[in-house]
């Protein structure tokens, strides 16, 4: 394929309306809080053998280098002509719209009707209904175009871009061009898949995205994609229980989860027998004299056994596939979404663990795991005390370890209200 045709410059603005530097922004802003900023992980400090009564496996901050996290607002217009798709882009809470200069008597029908901020495309740029001028606009086709992008070529806060070929590697220079301005670039999406590619660019993403499309599921799709991210931002709940029993249980399929991520010495996958209470499993980045570390992997458990995914939802361990995602959580209850990139399904010994809130509980929880020294639950911590993976091969009774605790009831691994007794 050739790199990009020609397109054209439509308009590039000097200054925007004084309006738009005043902190509160009158456009509709959706949160998207991304996962930290990661360097690769190069190497792991912690070097502990796996073995014995008391080698529960130290994990601290130390042992790694992560860059801290970030957050970045991401927004979202629409530009359509179909009313479904307006009345259904406002009740998920995004009011601003475009328009075409034809459109002008849509956009007052509309407003009559919902609470709408038009904007309206004409003479290369983008314009409110007062005819001010509060974007620019660019049809990008060919790299000289693409070239002519940049923060400090006189445009104002904000940049609409219409790339007519090649999406990726421009969104991904653009987003480099624009690090650390406070212009917001929007590219014009015509369907989710696009959305998202744009507002992941080089991780960080474009500062929004303009949804072009005739078709509600698009809509519907790009704000449960937001609401999943915006997820992350929310610590998880999670408890210390004490461990009541632990014994051989014989032979089972077991699930290895590898992810297209690494993961940290503290984080795994929350996994147990029954929704009410999921175990931190603590994936296998820790080294042993045994074996080289595998920090995509989690030896999450039998086939039966419920994982939890975004949306706080649970599935099967035997449901996930290649493309699908889950939650990654920390000893803290910070959490990220990580996509899987294989399931192994393999006939292991397992061991049964049993675990209580506390001596006096009544509800048990319970998971089951491969017996093998580089299967460990993560250790219950306080404050800035350091957390610890215990193997299952030495865990005993009156271990405490982290579990969430949660309804039990599920439909289609949906919470719900109803009577439920499991075993």
């Amino acid at each position: 394929m050739a790199l990009l045709n020609s397109a054209s410059l439509l308009g590039i603005p000097t200054k925007l309306p004084t309006f738009f530097t005043t902190p509160k922004d009158k456009w509709n802003i959706c949160r998207l809080i991304f996962p930290q900023t990661r360097s690769f992980l190069t190497s792991c400090s912690v070097k502990t053998t796996l073995l014995g009564k008391d080698s529960g496996a130290v994990m601290g901050p130390h042992t790694t280098s992560f860059s801290g996290s970030y957050g970045q607002s991401k927004r979202v217009w629409i530009w359509t002509e179909d009313k479904e798709v307006m009345t259904a882009a406002v009740e998920r809470g995004w009011n601003t719209f475009l328009f075409s200069s034809q459109s002008r008597e849509l956009a007052d029908e509309w407003s009559s009707i919902a609470v709408i901020s038009p904007l309206y495309i004409e003479e290369g740029g983008v314009f409110d209904k007062e005819k001010r001028r509060v974007g620019s606009l660019f049809k990008i086709s060919n790299p000289g175009e693409l070239e002519l992008l940049q923060p400090e070529n006189g445009l104002g806060k904000n940049v609409v871009v219409d790339l007519l070929d090649w999406q990726v590697i421009p969104a991904e220079n653009i987003v480099a061009a624009f690090q650390g301005s406070e212009k917001t670039v929007f590219a014009i999406s015509k369907t989710f898949s696009e959305a998202q590619l744009f507002l992941e660019a080089l991780e960080h993403g474009l500062g929004g995205v303009i949804l072009k499309v005739e078709d509600t599921k698009p809509v519907f799709e790009l704000k449960e994609y937001l609401d999943r991210r915006n997820d992350m931002i929310n610590v998880l709940s999670l408890t210390k229980a004490t461990v009541t029993r632990v014994e051989a249980a014989g032979m089972g399929d077991r699930v290895c989860v590898d992810l297209c991520t690494i993961m940290r010495p503290g984080e795994g996958l929350l996994v147990g027998s029954f929704a009410r209470g999921l175990f931190l499993v603590h994936s296998e980045c820790l080294e042993s004299n045994y074996i080289a570390s595998r920090p995509f992997r989690v030896n999450a458990g039998p086939v039966h056994a419920y994982v939890a995914i975004p949306g706080e939802k649970t599935c099967y361990l035997s449901e996930l596939k290649s493309g699908k995602e889950v939650i990654v959580v920390d000893q803290k209850g910070q959490q990220r979404n990580a996509i899987v990139g294989r399931v192994k399904i393999e006939t292991r010994q397992l061991i049964l663990v049993e675990a209580k809130q506390d001596s006096v509980a009544q509800t048990h929880y319970s998971i089951l795991l491969q017996n093998a020294e580089t299967v460990a639950l993560v250790s219950s911590c306080q404050g800035n005390e350091v957390a610890k993976a215990i193997p299952v091969s030495s865990l005993k009774v009156g271990d405490e370890v982290v579990l969430r605790v949660q309804g039990g009831a599920r439909h289609t691994g949906i919470e719900i209200e109803e009577f439920i007794v499991e075993n």
